[in-house]
């Protein structure tokens, strides 16, 4: 059995950690996996290799160099994160950090928390983050940013800071009603940063789907199990939420979107300075 759920881990962050040392054609597996996370590695493996363009054995290679001993084994992974994907905050209450934890409530809490950032930093993909800057940095497309219940704090956060460093920068914000206006003005030259965990929000998924349609690169932030979302993403950003707690926790999540402004106000350059200053002094006047 491979060691994934023992870390707390998603077999979409053991496909990102072992991409580069598959073979071009387990590449196609793990993409087309990836592409329809987790159904594609629900169907039988014949279907699998079929839509994959690929044989069944070289299925079955990719799913050992993910560390399972065959592909039943996988399945029951994939329906394992599809049970923890639904979970409500009624069976969440014994998470991760709970056994042989500090015995101080908010000590056991902030060792999960700590494991999580470390667990983020160590599978997220620095070619990721990188591509993930550029796009955001790139002052030729306008920025977009959504979330969900809980999620769409961390947009309008992003937002506000990013909104002073560049140009065209806009929070869709939670009024469901208004979401169409926005969608009206998006084109492919636009980017929707969408923020999306478990139990992933269907009204968020389907404007991400409808966005992509139009042809907006869609950046996701999202948990180890992935949002139904990334099948539309150009980009994703994956971090762990599970905590001892019915709540999922947001810390890696804001993490990743703090890091993402810090590295785009750097990558601006004089152009943030600029707008910055400008800010400066428009509040200079406003106290006079």
């Amino acid at each position: 059995m491979s060691d994934i759920h023992d870390e707390g881990g998603s077999v979409a962050e053991a496909v990102r950690d072992r991409l580069e040392a598959m073979t071009a054609t387990e590449r196609k597996a793990a993409h087309a996996l990836l592409a329809n996370y987790p159904a594609a590695g629900l169907a039988p493996v014949a279907e699998f290799a079929e839509r994959a363009g690929v044989s069944a054995p070289t299925v079955l290679r990719f799913v050992a160099k993910l560390g399972f001993a065959g592909y039943p084994d996988f399945q029951r992974a994939l329906r394992s994160e599809l049970e923890a994907q639904s979970a409500s905050p009624l069976v969440k209450a014994a998470g991760p950090g709970s056994r042989g934890a500090p015995p101080s409530a908010f000590d056991r809490f902030a060792t999960a928390v700590v494991d999580n950032l470390q667990q983020t930093r160590r599978h997220l993909p620095p070619t990721e983050f990188e591509a993930a800057v550029d796009l955001v940095a790139d002052t030729r497309r306008a920025i977009h940013l959504i979330g969900g219940r809980f999620t769409d704090a961390l947009a309008g956060y992003m937002a506000a800071h990013l909104a002073i460093v560049r140009p065209r920068v806009e929070h869709v914000g939670s009024r469901t009603g208004v979401w169409r206006d926005h969608l009206l003005d998006m084109n492919r030259r636009d980017v929707l940063v969408v923020f999306d965990i478990r139990r992933y929000q269907e009204d968020v998924v389907a404007f991400a789907e409808a966005a992509a349609a139009r042809g907006v690169t869609i950046l996701l932030v999202t948990d180890q199990w992935l949002s139904p979302v990334a099948r539309h993403a150009e980009h994703v950003l994956a971090g762990r939420i599970a905590v001892p707690s019915r709540w999922d926790s947001s810390v890696a999540l804001l993490t990743l979107a703090e890091a993402l402004i810090a590295a785009v106000t750097e990558r601006l350059g004089p152009i943030a300075d600029q707008r910055i200053a400008e800010l400066e002094a428009l509040r200079r006047g406003d106290a006079q």
